[in-house]
């Protein structure tokens, strides 16, 4: 079977915000570290990608297929920040009818800019992704 393309770094997320491009958003990855540990009780882990990870979770499919994820996580690109939520937003409509300014794919949240949508909304969103995904697959610390 063939190594995943994404996984867990041994960068500090320190070193990784201070290398973060562009530089206008290392200011926004450090405030959405905060929002992320204080909503899920989990530290930082910097994944391949530019990714930053919270928590993690072991999977295996009906395929047979088994690997490791993050529970959560953001990666600040350079037109919009991806905030993932697994497994999705099925169930999020009404959360995310007040978080503001954003657009959204299966498992992903775009937020063009930090300033624009609602930090208690935003950090209420992580959390019950993290207890959704916490009903199909156990949610646990990857540190």
């Amino acid at each position: 079977m063939a190594e995943p393309k994404t996984k867990v770094l041994d960068t500090p997320f320190s070193q990784w915000v201070a290398e973060t491009v562009p530089e206008a958003r290392q200011d926004e990855a450090r405030r959405l570290d905060a929002l992320f540990r204080g909503a899920t009780g989990f530290a930082p882990q910097v994944w391949t990608g530019g990714i930053v990870g919270y928590g993690a979770y072991d999977y295996t499919y009906a395929s047979g297929r088994t690997g490791t994820w993050m529970a959560t996580g953001f990666a600040p690109r350079k037109a919009k920040i991806s905030v993932y939520i697994m497994p999705g937003y099925t169930d999020f409509g009404p959360i995310l009818d007040r978080l503001g300014p954003h657009s959204k794919g299966k498992s992903c949240l775009y937020i063009t800019r930090l300033a624009r949508v609602d930090d208690s909304v935003l950090a209420e969103l992580i959390t019950a992704g993290v207890k959704d995904l916490n009903g199909l697959w156990p949610v646990r610390s990857i540190a």
